[in-house]
């Protein structure tokens, strides 16, 4: 994991806290080619026990947990800024050597963001990753956001759990499996996570922490390495490191001492600035640092306001444009503000005030097309807030409906909000469709997919949509419980059945009940 400490109440962070106590499958993931001829880098070895199989199950068991955490966000905008700079590091990691088409093929490789203000990622198996909405609200700029997905990547690629493990040969995959449910069961008791920690593991822990920093080392020295063929500046890493330096020592208490297994971050910082040339050029042009964009001001924006500060914080955000001051603020800081002030403005129901905070940001941001895309989109957004379903349908047609971009996730997510409310779905149904059959594993569309069925009519396809949501979050049990109330809706008859809806129901049943019964066999 990237940083050492979580200082939060939340959940999600008591979950990533019993994660982080298990060392052996916080730490990272899956495979390491052996010697790649393109990187001198040394690695660990690849001495594994641990099948890759075994790995995604286990990952399959832990996300289903994290699916049903009420911290688990699934947030388009933020989701899309995330992938948008995974992808070209999962791509260098292809082009490198450091990851092999079985687990390219093989894995999950789904990140998954927290409702967490602390500054933290965090790799499991199965090419699952974590990434708190604390972190993306912190990083000044893409490239310190890369270099905390460059580390957590290369801990998949680097298949750092599988080596943990076999170092540690008494544990299964099955037994770290129940005692990362173990602590998820405890999540909302922190005394008896507590207990956890310094009980019966601790000393198997403590036992893992040297190796845990070499992994560490390793997993900062090959993301490193995959940060300019990516795209990114390097010196992404440095920069990050000190945000992490300065968060550690507000939040450092003093307290879980042995839990310390990754490097001082000075260290860290020291072995990326030793790695950096002098004077070294941005990948794209430009100076050695990038400078921060609009686009990411309002990303971050957005993440910290998502977060749920609190509503004193909120009004402390809304009140910031306002003050004397503002103008002589950098741009992207205004711009960061106004984004702020939009969104916690719907928050707190004040559309009135939202509406203006949007309509001075689409103004400073107008000459930007990315950050005028943001910014129209929380217009949107604010609408359907509000109340007003055409006003927002309109705000996102006026980025281009029926072109290219308007298939892009968080514009089709926002329009078949607004057109459900508006009592248009058939507007929208095949985009949906089209949606779905290229992303089968996007739960959100499914079930928005499951109501405008639904809202034509149409229940057995609602019923199958809903039966495939449950199935993209690995709810099994849910999935099998849709399909069947699908085959009793088909049984029934009437105009209404789809014969071929009802044949694919019937096959995914079946295909629903043999995971179930692989579940079932893991307990």
């Amino acid at each position: 994991m990237f940083v050492k400490k979580f200082e939060s109440n939340l959940p999600l962070a008591l979950i990533c806290k019993a994660l982080a106590a298990i060392i052996i499958v916080a730490n990272g993931v899956l495979y390491a080619p052996g010697g790649s001829a393109q990187t001198s880098l040394p690695t660990l070895g690849d001495n594994s026990d641990l099948t890759t199989s075994d790995e995604r199950r286990l990952g399959d068991r832990i996300i289903r947990e994290l699916y049903r955490d009420p911290d688990y966000i699934d947030d388009a905008v933020l989701a899309e800024y995330v992938q948008g700079i995974w992808q070209p590091l999962k791509q260098a990691a292809r082009a490198r050597g450091e990851l092999s088409p079985e687990l390219d093929e093989r894995f999950a490789w789904e990140i998954l963001l927290g409702r967490d203000r602390t500054v933290n990622a965090f790799a499991l198996p199965g090419g699952y990753l974590g990434v708190h909405l604390g972190l993306i609200g912190v990083v000044a700029t893409r490239d310190e956001l890369a270099s905390v997905l460059a580390h957590e990547l290369s801990h998949v690629t680097q298949r750092h759990i599988s080596r943990l493990i076999t170092q540690q040969n008494k544990q299964t995959p099955l037994l770290l499996g129940a005692m990362i449910l173990g602590a998820l069961a405890v999540s909302k008791n922190p005394g008896a996570t507590q207990a956890i920690m310094v009980g019966g593991q601790a000393l198997a822990i403590q036992n893992q922490l040297n190796f845990s920093r070499d992994m560490e080392r390793e997993a900062d020295r090959i993301g490193y390495g995959l940060m300019e063929p990516a795209g990114f500046a390097p010196q992404g890493f440095v920069s990050m490191f000190d945000k992490l330096q300065q968060a550690n020592r507000l939040n450092d208490n003093g307290s879980w001492p042995y839990l310390r297994s990754h490097p001082l971050t000075t260290e860290r910082m020291a072995d990326m600035q030793s790695r950096t040339p002098p004077g070294a050029p941005h990948p794209h042009g430009g100076s050695a640092a990038s400078a921060p964009t609009l686009e990411h001001a309002l990303v971050a924006a957005r993440a910290r306001v998502l977060a749920n500060p609190g509503v004193d914080t909120l009004r402390q955000w809304i009140a910031e444009p306002l003050g004397s001051g503002f103008g002589a603020q950098a741009l992207p800081r205004q711009a960061a503000a106004l984004y702020a002030a939009a969104l916690g403005s719907s928050q707190l129901r004040d559309a009135a005030a939202a509406r203006t905070a949007s309509g001075r940001l689409q103004a400073l941001v107008r000459d930007d097309a990315p950050a005028h895309r943001l910014a129209r989109l929380l217009a949107a957004e604010i609408e359907l807030a509000a109340g007003d379903a055409v006003a927002a349908e309109d705000a996102v047609s006026a980025l281009g409906a029926g072109a290219p971009r308007a298939q892009r996730r968080p514009e089709l997510v926002l329009r078949t909000q607004a057109l459900l409310r508006a009592g248009r779905p058939a507007e929208v149904t095949s985009a949906l469709q089209t949606w779905v059959a290229n992303h089968p594993r996007d739960a959100t569309v499914w079930q928005l997919l499951a109501s405008a069925w639904l809202a034509q009519g149409q229940g057995l396809r609602a019923v199958r949509a809903e039966a495939e949501a449950h199935a993209a979050r690995y709810d099994y049990a849910a999935a099998v419980d849709r399909f069947k109330a699908g085959q009793d809706l088909a049984r029934r008859g009437g105009p209404q059945v789809d014969h071929i809806e009802a044949s694919i129901i019937d096959t995914r049943l079946r295909a629903m009940e043999s995971l179930l019964r692989e579940q079932a066999a893991e307990r």
